[in-house]
Protein backbone atom coordinates (compact mmCIF):
# COMPACT_ATOMS: atom_id res chain seq x y z
CA UNK A 1 0.00 0.00 0.00
CA UNK A 2 2.72 2.08 1.02
CA UNK A 3 4.50 2.13 -2.90
CA UNK A 4 0.97 2.84 -4.39
CA UNK A 5 1.39 6.43 -3.05
CA UNK A 6 4.99 6.87 -3.78
CA UNK A 7 6.16 8.30 -7.21
CA UNK A 8 9.62 7.67 -8.64
CA UNK A 9 10.68 10.98 -9.43
CA UNK A 10 13.66 9.28 -11.30
CA UNK A 11 13.22 8.99 -15.33
CA UNK A 12 12.55 5.77 -16.77
CA UNK A 13 15.91 4.62 -18.41
CA UNK A 14 15.34 5.58 -22.09
CA UNK A 15 14.41 8.73 -21.83
CA UNK A 16 17.69 9.52 -21.15
CA UNK A 17 19.80 8.67 -23.59
CA UNK A 18 16.83 9.46 -26.05
CA UNK A 19 17.49 13.09 -25.07
CA UNK A 20 21.28 12.71 -25.56
CA UNK A 21 20.53 11.41 -28.81
CA UNK A 22 17.92 14.49 -30.41
CA UNK A 23 20.37 16.87 -28.45
CA UNK A 24 23.19 15.42 -30.58
CA UNK A 25 21.58 15.32 -33.71
CA UNK A 26 20.20 19.24 -33.21
CA UNK A 27 23.60 20.31 -32.30
CA UNK A 28 24.98 18.53 -35.91
CA UNK A 29 21.92 20.28 -37.92
CA UNK A 30 23.16 23.94 -36.04
CA UNK A 31 26.86 22.72 -37.18
CA UNK A 32 26.10 22.33 -40.49
CA UNK A 33 24.43 25.74 -40.70
CA UNK A 34 27.48 26.96 -38.71
CA UNK A 35 30.16 25.61 -41.03
CA UNK A 36 28.23 27.09 -43.95
CA UNK A 37 28.40 30.49 -42.23
CA UNK A 38 32.19 30.02 -41.65
CA UNK A 39 33.06 29.06 -44.87
CA UNK A 40 30.76 31.65 -46.95
CA UNK A 41 32.38 34.25 -44.52
CA UNK A 42 36.18 33.12 -45.18
CA UNK A 43 35.49 32.67 -49.05
CA UNK A 44 33.08 35.46 -49.45
CA UNK A 45 33.00 37.95 -47.17
CA UNK A 46 29.73 37.41 -45.65
CA UNK A 47 27.67 35.82 -43.11
CA UNK A 48 24.08 34.77 -42.85
CA UNK A 49 22.79 32.49 -40.38
CA UNK A 50 19.45 30.62 -41.84
CA UNK A 51 15.90 31.43 -39.81
CA UNK A 52 14.82 29.24 -36.98
CA UNK A 53 11.82 27.59 -39.74
CA UNK A 54 14.08 27.11 -42.34
CA UNK A 55 16.71 24.81 -40.18
CA UNK A 56 15.24 21.44 -41.53
CA UNK A 57 13.76 22.64 -44.43
CA UNK A 58 17.19 24.00 -45.87
CA UNK A 59 19.73 21.15 -44.72
CA UNK A 60 18.73 19.23 -47.76
CA UNK A 61 20.01 21.94 -50.12
CA UNK A 62 22.80 22.47 -48.04
CA UNK A 63 23.98 18.80 -48.29
CA UNK A 64 23.88 19.14 -51.97
CA UNK A 65 26.93 21.62 -51.87
CA UNK A 66 24.14 24.96 -52.02
CA UNK A 67 26.11 27.31 -49.85
CA UNK A 68 23.02 29.75 -50.41
CA UNK A 69 20.02 27.58 -49.59
CA UNK A 70 18.02 28.60 -46.94
CA UNK A 71 18.75 32.16 -46.68
CA UNK A 72 16.87 34.83 -47.10
CA UNK A 73 18.99 37.12 -48.67
CA UNK A 74 20.34 36.82 -52.63
CA UNK A 75 24.22 36.98 -52.68
CA UNK A 76 26.05 37.30 -55.69
CA UNK A 77 28.59 34.99 -54.63
CA UNK A 78 28.96 31.97 -52.04
CA UNK A 79 32.04 29.78 -50.82
CA UNK A 80 33.05 27.31 -53.48
CA UNK A 81 31.70 23.24 -52.51
CA UNK A 82 35.41 22.80 -51.43
CA UNK A 83 35.41 25.03 -48.68
CA UNK A 84 32.03 24.34 -47.55
CA UNK A 85 32.61 20.94 -46.95
CA UNK A 86 35.92 21.78 -45.24
CA UNK A 87 34.38 24.07 -42.75
CA UNK A 88 31.55 21.96 -42.23
CA UNK A 89 33.93 18.75 -41.33
CA UNK A 90 36.00 21.04 -38.98
CA UNK A 91 32.60 22.08 -37.72
CA UNK A 92 31.43 18.88 -36.90
CA UNK A 93 34.29 16.99 -35.53
CA UNK A 94 34.23 19.73 -33.21
CA UNK A 95 31.02 19.18 -32.12
CA UNK A 96 31.84 15.20 -31.83
CA UNK A 97 34.52 15.83 -29.89
CA UNK A 98 32.55 18.07 -27.44
CA UNK A 99 29.85 15.21 -27.15
CA UNK A 100 32.19 12.89 -26.70
CA UNK A 101 34.18 14.68 -23.82
CA UNK A 102 30.66 15.35 -22.60
CA UNK A 103 29.26 11.66 -22.33
CA UNK A 104 32.57 10.83 -20.64
CA UNK A 105 31.83 13.39 -18.08
CA UNK A 106 29.01 12.21 -17.39
CA UNK A 107 29.93 8.48 -17.31
CA UNK A 108 32.31 9.48 -14.43
CA UNK A 109 29.73 11.39 -13.02
CA UNK A 110 26.84 9.14 -12.91
CA UNK A 111 28.14 5.93 -14.74
CA UNK A 112 27.90 2.24 -13.20
CA UNK A 113 31.96 2.56 -12.74
CA UNK A 114 31.67 5.83 -11.21
CA UNK A 115 32.88 5.71 -7.28
CA UNK A 116 30.13 5.90 -4.75
CA UNK A 117 31.15 7.29 -1.58
CA UNK A 118 34.54 7.69 -1.23
CA UNK A 119 36.35 10.90 -0.39
CA UNK A 120 39.31 11.90 -2.32
CA UNK A 121 42.78 12.12 -0.90
CA UNK A 122 42.66 16.05 -0.09
CA UNK A 123 38.87 16.22 0.94
CA UNK A 124 39.74 13.42 3.91
CA UNK A 125 42.89 15.57 4.62
CA UNK A 126 41.02 19.09 4.54
CA UNK A 127 38.40 17.37 6.87
CA UNK A 128 40.22 15.80 9.09
CA UNK A 129 43.70 16.62 8.78
CA UNK A 130 46.77 14.21 8.64
CA UNK A 131 47.41 13.74 12.08
CA UNK A 132 43.87 12.78 13.11
CA UNK A 133 43.70 10.40 9.92
CA UNK A 134 47.24 8.96 10.87
CA UNK A 135 45.28 8.18 14.49
CA UNK A 136 42.09 6.56 12.94
CA UNK A 137 43.47 5.25 9.58
CA UNK A 138 42.26 1.56 10.70
CA UNK A 139 38.96 3.71 10.92
CA UNK A 140 38.55 4.85 7.42
CA UNK A 141 40.96 2.10 5.37
CA UNK A 142 39.99 -0.60 7.30
CA UNK A 143 41.25 -2.93 4.35
CA UNK A 144 44.75 -1.12 4.73
CA UNK A 145 45.39 -0.78 8.45
CA UNK A 146 42.78 -2.91 10.44
CA UNK A 147 43.62 -5.44 12.54
CA UNK A 148 45.21 -8.47 11.54
CA UNK A 149 46.07 -6.61 8.75
CA UNK A 150 50.03 -6.97 7.45
CA UNK A 151 50.85 -8.32 10.46
CA UNK A 152 52.96 -12.03 10.54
Amino acid sequence: MQRARRHDPHPTPWEVPLAIVIGSLLLFVVGAHLGRGIANLLSAGWWEFPDRADLFTSLPGLLESDASAGLTAPHPTVAPATMLWVCIAAVELAILGLIAAGIRAGLRLWGPSRVQGVATRQEAERLLGRARLRRHAAIVRPDLYGKGRGQA
